[in-house]
């Protein structure tokens, strides 16, 4: 039976956990075996939100919500090992990312820090599997910025020899890796993915997203919004480079917001938020990988048929999903962290100095054993 692996992933969008079963296929490479998406409990999304933000007694709870957190990588593991008709001694090793709470790389004395709610020896114990975790920490102690960590598979995955071509992975924040076709990599955080989107449809619609982009697609864009949202200085920042909700909360479009002057309909900010995430990664493919000759999507912007219209007419590419190329978009990330599970077992280094800043390339994370 081949080597199988598992890869957990839950995001910035905090929608629930996804889990890949990846085995190792003709070559080598990794390839999607099943796949179960099992959304948050309530209670556990809203403590993991709240902990993006000083609390009181944070530290308590954040101990209590990574047992949580643990818990539902657990049941997501066991579901994924049911429908599959696996056992756990089929597993060599769980990959791993924890939850983001904080991430200030190269911020304050020089160093930083990345934090994710993670006990992997809690989740070995739960599973009766190895896991691997910790992959960023040692990134950043390499001087770089602990992220993004999925390019290297996106080169593993979907680089096709003399084919410039970009991968944007729209999460939570997007994330652009360009691949020259000869081998070269770079990405970096090209600005907000889903996260503003998602939020503005909570707070007016109380809905958790807008399916498809419908609600988007209703509005028109507002020139001069869109026009304060691109001067945040992030987007012009050269790589490395990487971000998260620290940057891009709800409290970052008010002043912009009321910058602009005057009532604006939601349906109309809706829209604009959604040029704003497609010209943010636009803008950046054209200034660091114009001989692209198509842009891949994956991530649950993927979805989002008005942002995948959007990327279309704005960058005058063939913009397809990850998809057709073999990988459902709701599956890369999660593919990604089996793949560094992989790499950390097997003593390779899984991180690429040139998207990251480090100072050079790294075994990354953190093993406990079954």
């Amino acid at each position: 039976m081949a080597e199988a692996f598992v890869g957990l992933m839950s995001g910035t969008s905090l929608d629930g956990v996804d889990a890949v079963l990846a085995v190792a296929g003709d070559g080598g490479a990794l390839q999607g075996a099943g796949h179960v998406h099992q959304p948050f409990e309530p209670a556990l999304r809203g403590e993991l939100l709240a902990l993006n933000r000083s609390g009181a007694d944070e530290l308590h709870r954040a101990a209590l919500a990574t047992n949580a957190l643990m818990r539902s990588y657990a049941g997501a593991v066991q579901a994924l090992l049911a429908a599959a008709g696996r056992r756990a001694a089929d597993v060599r090793a769980i990959g791993a990312h924890g939850q983001t709470v904080r991430h200030r790389p190269g911020g304050f004395d020089g160093t930083g820090y990345t934090l994710q709610l993670m006990n992997g020896a809690l989740l070995a114990e739960l599973t009766g599997i190895a896991v691997a975790c910790d992959f960023r920490s040692r990134d950043v102690a390499a001087g770089g910025q602990g992220a993004p960590l999925v390019p290297a598979f996106h080169a593993a995955c979907f680089g096709q020899a003399g084919q410039a071509q970009s991968v944007l992975n729209v999460g939570g924040i997007a994330n652009l890796t360009l691949l020259d076709g000869a081998g070269g990599v770079i990405g970096f955080d090209c600005g907000p993915g889903n996260v503003l989107m998602d939020a503005w449809t909570q707070q007016q619609q109380g809905q958790p997203f807008d399916a498809g982009g419908a609600w988007a697609a209703q509005g028109l864009v507002h020139p001069g919004l869109l026009a304060e949202l691109l001067r945040e200085p992030f987007l012009a920042l050269p790589p490395p480079k990487s971000t998260g909700r620290d940057l891009f909360t709800p409290d970052w479009l008010q002043p912009r917001l009321a910058a602009v002057g005057g009532p604006l309909a939601a349906v109309d900010v809706m829209a604009t938020l959604a040029e704003f995430t497609a010209m943010a990664a636009v803008q950046a493919l054209r200034r660091h990988a114009p001989a692209s000759g198509r842009l891949v999507v994956c991530g649950g912007g993927a979805f989002n048929a008005h942002l995948m219209g959007r990327l279309a007419a704005l960058s005058g590419l063939p913009v397809v999903s990850s998809a057709p190329l073999g990988v459902p978009p709701d599956q890369v990330e999660a593919l990604a962290f089996a793949w560094l599970a992989r790499a950390r077992v097997q003593g390779e280094p899984g991180n690429v100095p040139a998207v990251t800043g480090a100072a050079g390339p790294r075994v990354l994370g953190a093993l406990y054993a079954a």
